[in-house]
């Protein structure tokens, strides 16, 4: 990591009541700062949360981290079709615009792995001058949504939605985002590059 490379703030948010309230260890904070650590070059400040699905609290929650200056807003939890799954409607609530390509492609990830992908209901979502993406709940769901997926020799065979997240930020006004290719190759037109 380089001091070179723009400083950014991204929350991530992880949406479980039994986490929450102690019930279970959380694993998604984990995970999307393990991801995240690794696939960006820039120097992160994480603001993290830990909340119940609740609806209401769940919209507080991203308007506060995108007010704190968080140009990403990644949750993880709460996208299925059960009565307490409200991320997508607290998602949607809050939203100035919605990204509907990064729901379609982490239902296209998720079907290469189970048929019930289709069961999720994650979306992607700007609010001011951030990006809101809600990614699935297990750890190796979350790194394969992102990531994507590759064969033996290490070729892309589904792009990832990471790929599209820095250019998405540079559209709205965020910071450049930096990644490592091993882990994620951002993609930007060639104009968009910045040359070091």
């Amino acid at each position: 990591m380089s001091h070179d490379f723009d400083p950014v703030r991204i929350g991530i948010v992880s949406i479980s009541d039994r986490a929450s309230s102690g019930g279970y260890e959380d694993k998604g904070l984990p995970a999307l700062k393990d991801w995240l650590g690794r696939a960006l070059r820039n120097p992160i400040s994480f603001e993290p949360r830990l909340i119940p699905d609740e609806k209401d609290l769940i919209s507080a929650t991203l308007v506060e981290l995108v007010d704190a200056g968080c140009a990403l807003v990644v949750t993880t939890g709460g996208t299925g079709p059960a009565p307490r799954d409200v991320t997508p409607e607290a998602t949607l609530a809050i939203a100035d615009k919605e990204m509907p390509g990064f729901g379609e492609q982490m239902r296209q990830i998720g079907l290469h792995f189970v048929p019930t992908a289709i069961l999720s209901r994650q979306v992607a979502v700007i609010r001011g001058r951030s990006l809101i993406i809600n990614l699935p709940g297990q750890p190796k769901s979350i790194q394969e949504t992102l990531e994507g997926l590759r064969d033996e020799q290490g070729r892309t065979v589904v792009n990832g939605i990471f790929a599209a997240v820095p250019y998405c930020i540079d559209l709205i006004g965020g910071p450049y985002l930096e990644t490592d290719d091993a882990v994620c190759k951002a993609w930007r037109p060639k104009n968009a590059v910045r040359v070091r």
